[in-house]
């Protein structure tokens, strides 16, 4: 039921992983019940079958950039919005097995994402290792758990799961790296504004006019809606095809993000809304409050317009 807190989470697994790590960030996961699954599409699919109240799913990372499955499953899919994000620091830690020490690891478990990120540390510290490419953090833990390698590059829950002994932390080569994550849920109402929101979109552009995507711009620039993000992927038609995901500060309750929604309804090929949902501030720098806007475009500013407007139409000139 709309406006009903969620109870059961599902996951991108497996279990030990950066996403479970993110999921348990949010007190509701951590009562509920959690659920890994083996793919994107399969957790967003186990919510719009019904058999999860919501799911949580990587958008974005600092390094490596949009998660373009994601991206293709918001787009494409069965409609979902997003209720909530979660960005989480990328912190990779070197574990083994109690006992073991850095001089005895010769083969790593890695993900090879991980290992990208990794890699300066690893020249440093292992330079004769061999790394391993798995298919997720989680199973890099468990194999190392198992002594199928020495050591693994993992997430901290992973090691804590699996109960290694981590042999350094905070070993990837961009310290500040950080993955934004996605909680997703079926349709519904989104949450109410608190005063520092974004506000998700997908748009299709019409490709036989000059300046769409121009249009698309205005459309917010002109209402003073800061866009903090936009991302293109193709949409498989045909070569030149793109879908725009759009991250506007701003909720849809907000006079000025609806006036630009409407705008971009009309301009737009097509328009289909991902979420309004509350900033994660995650760090110092992230708390800050976001941009005002600029003078004439406030939401008292287009109320006062909107009644000026309604008495002029009623004949009052004062």
């Amino acid at each position: 039921m709309p406006g009903t807190p969620p109870t059961r989470f599902v996951y991108l697994g497996p279990e030990g992983t950066f996403a479970e790590q993110a999921l348990r960030t949010l007190p509701a996961a951590e009562r509920g019940s959690r659920e890994p699954a083996r793919s994107v599409g399969e957790a967003l699919d186990v919510v719009r079958a019904g058999e999860a109240d919501a799911a949580l799913v990587p958008l974005e990372n600092s390094i490596g950039g949009a998660v373009g499955v994601t991206l293709d499953e918001l787009a494409e899919g069965d409609p979902l919005v997003i209720t909530r994000e979660v960005i989480l620091p990328v912190e990779f830690v070197l574990a083994t097995r109690p006992g073991g020490s850095l001089a005895e690891v010769r083969s790593v478990a890695a993900h090879p994402q991980a290992s990208t990120q990794c890699r300066g540390w690893l020249r440093d510290h292992l330079p004769e290792a061999t790394v391993v490419d798995v298919l997720s953090n989680g199973a890099a833990a468990a194999g190392a758990a198992t002594g199928e390698y020495d050591a693994a590059i993992c997430a901290p829950i992973g090691a804590t799961r699996h109960r290694l002994t981590v042999l350094a932390d905070k070993i990837a080569d961009h310290p500040d790296a950080v993955t934004r994550f996605a909680l997703m849920s079926r349709p519904g109402p989104p949450p109410p504004p608190t005063g520092d929101d974004v506000t998700s979109l997908a748009i299709y552009i019409a490709h036989d006019r000059v300046g769409a995507l121009l249009s698309v711009l205005m459309e917010l620039a002109v209402r003073g809606v800061n866009l903090t993000r936009i991302e293109s992927r193709p949409t498989g038609e045909a070569l030149g095809r793109y879908v725009f995901f759009l991250d506007c500060t701003g909720h849809v309750a907000d006079v000025r993000l609806g006036e630009a929604l409407q705008g971009l309804r009309r301009v737009c090929a097509g328009v289909r809304f991902l979420g309004s949902y509350p900033r994660h501030r995650w760090s110092p720098a992230a708390s800050e409050r976001p941009v005002p806007a600029p003078a004439g475009l406030s939401d008292v500013d287009y109320a006062d317009a909107a009644a000026w407007l309604a008495r002029l139409r009623a004949g009052e000139l004062s």
